[in-house]
């Protein structure tokens, strides 16, 4: 195998591919990135068993062929290249990469022992980088870490038609974003949950151009740009978000995102470890409070808009910025009904494309 790369191409093609390596993986051979080169191509790819990566760039081709090599050597070299094109060649057991003066001979894996990567999922509708970056990113922030419970480390895609809705939880919280996309069947209908930690590398990577997402036997596929991944599905099983999401709130308060996150940012420096923010709406003002402890305390107040009684909630800071930095509106709807209930943050209006449930904590 012999061909010639940009290298600019080749290091963003390689660090691409580089983070789904998995970090202990089962078998040698899957810690490696195979290059495949063909015709006018070169085919980069990674798989674990669970998640596959595969990136597409143009390349010249001397010799067609295909060697697998160590992905965080080859991500480490790529990056540090100096700005020439480079040159990867195969000799026996090594490929022998140059680039200007710089010249690296790497030990290969053995090709025949890779597993074939599963094929890219039958489209089932396609979306703008930019909204399902922003989507993810916006329902990621609520699931949670815990192993032991595979559906709460997962994001739930739900789809009617022209309609999506994202979904996650940790329990503590439940973070939903709806958007529409370009469906290949009117009528589509279907429910999957897609590990959170993916779905967010997904997001992250696949921001310019058109997002193809397609579900084919316990298998989700992304693909953009000439990058495609793919990973196995969660069980299909969640809680039913929705009914949860629809409660009504006799208490709304609206205020402007950017100077109340400021200010709840300011006050939890003084907030001990575990202990909570405390939210004291009347009309016209949020009082935000903490403290009290050994360190101190803290308050500031913030206009807001209310509807209903007074009320003085409580929640734990980093959940409550987290359904803050959700929202798209220059301001947000803060829906209550009582100190020891949850309440929904939204985006402003009657019709919100974001909704952040979030626990109140017992005030003390």
């Amino acid at each position: 195998m012999k061909f010639q790369v940009d290298r600019d191409v080749l290091a963003d093609a390689v660090a691409w591919s580089a983070r789904t390596l998995p970090g202990r993986p089962a078998m040698p051979v899957l810690s490696g990135i195979l290059l495949e080169a063909l015709d006018d191509s070169l085919t980069l790819s990674v798989f674990d068993y669970d998640v596959s990566a595969r990136a597409v760039i143009d390349a010249e081709v001397a010799e067609p062929g295909k060697v697998l090599i160590p992905g965080r050597v080859l991500a480490e070299i790529t990056r540090s290249l100096p700005g020439e094109p480079v040159q990867i060649v195969t000799s026996g057991a090594e490929a022998v990469l140059t680039c200007g003066g710089a010249e690296f001979g790497l030990l290969t894996l053995p090709v025949e022992d890779f597993p074939t990567l599963p094929a890219m999922p039958p489209r089932a509708g396609a979306v703008g980088g930019g909204v399902f970056a922003a989507a993810v990113a916006q329902v990621a922030v609520a699931a949670s870490r815990d192993l032991t419970l595979p559906m709460l480390t997962g994001i739930r895609m739900d789809i009617d038609g022209a309609n999506v809705s994202l979904a996650a939880t940790d329990r503590y919280r439940i973070a939903a974003r709806d958007f529409l996309w370009h469906s290949e069947e009117p009528d589509q209908r279907a429910a999957v949950m897609v590990p959170a930690r993916v779905m967010v590398e997904v997001g992250r990577s696949l921001r310019a151009g058109e997002v193809s997402i397609g579900f084919d036997a316990g298998v989700a596929g992304f693909e953009c740009a000439g990058r495609t991944t793919t990973v196995r599905l969660l069980d299909e099983q969640f809680i039913d978000y929705r009914a949860r999401l629809a409660e009504t709130w006799a208490i709304r308060a609206d205020v402007t995102v950017a100077p109340f996150v400021e200010a709840i940012k300011r006050v939890a420096l003084v907030a001990e470890r575990h202990t909570a923010i405390r939210l004291s709406f009347t009309q016209g003002q949020v009082l935000v409070q903490a403290g009290g402890g050994e360190i101190g305390r803290g308050a500031e107040a913030v206009a807001a808009d209310l509807e209903g009684d007074d009320i003085q909630i409580a929640f734990q800071p980093h959940y409550l910025l987290d359904g803050l930095a959700g929202v798209e509106t220059e301001k947000a709807s803060i829906h209550m009904a009582s100190p020891t209930r949850p309440s929904l943050i939204t985006d402003e209006g009657d019709d919100p494309a974001f909704r952040y449930l979030v626990m109140s904590l017992r005030l003390a």
